[in-house]
């Protein structure tokens, strides 16, 4: 595994007139969902992670979750035509368990399709997240971030607590690093 530089860091870019629209998932956005996470985790994670690391972990990563889909807090970005080009979310509970801490919600699955990384579209679905968190009485969030995500949610505000293995399946784990911000 290996951290990104800070020399290595781009700002996010906030492009207000974006081409692209969120909306909130459904299980009909399964497939699409899927194919995002498919596309993006393993351009995007190639720098940061050891090929082994990746050949375990993304077969269970990049399979969208039906609890998600049906959450009310997962959210796609999608082109005119319907292409499903972002998605990510939040939720109450604790990714892997059932645990729910008052006021804390969870960032969970967020992915852009390498074509269209750099165009804001993260950050909208972040927003959107922000928003319904803080409509829920949701103060703060805490994500397990890739080592490769560290970056966009230090720029959104987050502070890196510590560097973890993230648990993907019986055996599989994923370095990562446990991050919190104050919404």
């Amino acid at each position: 595994m290996r951290r990104i530089e800070r020399s290595e860091r781009r700002p996010i870019v906030d492009f207000r007139a974006s081409p692209v629209s969120i909306r909130r998932a459904t299980i009909d956005d399964r497939a699409g969902v899927t194919q995002v996470l498919k596309a993006s985790y393993p351009v995007l994670m190639k720098q940061a992670y050891d090929k082994e690391v990746l050949a375990r972990a993304l077969p269970v990563m990049t399979v969208s979750q039906p609890a998600l889909l049906n959450s009310g807090t997962y959210y796609v970005a999608e082109t005119s035509d319907g292409t499903i080009v972002g998605c990510g979310g939040w939720s109450k509970e604790r990714p892997g368990s059932n645990e729910v801490r008052p006021r804390l919600g969870h960032v969970r699955h967020f992915g852009v399709h390498p074509n269209w990384t750099r165009q804001g579209i993260g950050l909208s679905i972040y927003h959107s997240c922000v928003e319904d968190a803080k409509a829920a009485g949701i103060n703060r969030l805490e994500c397990y971030s890739s080592l490769n995500g560290e970056p966009f949610y230090q720029a959104l505000g987050f502070k890196s607590l510590e560097t973890i293995d993230l648990p993907m399946s019986e055996g599989v784990h994923l370095p990562s690093v446990r991050m919190v911000a104050k919404i």
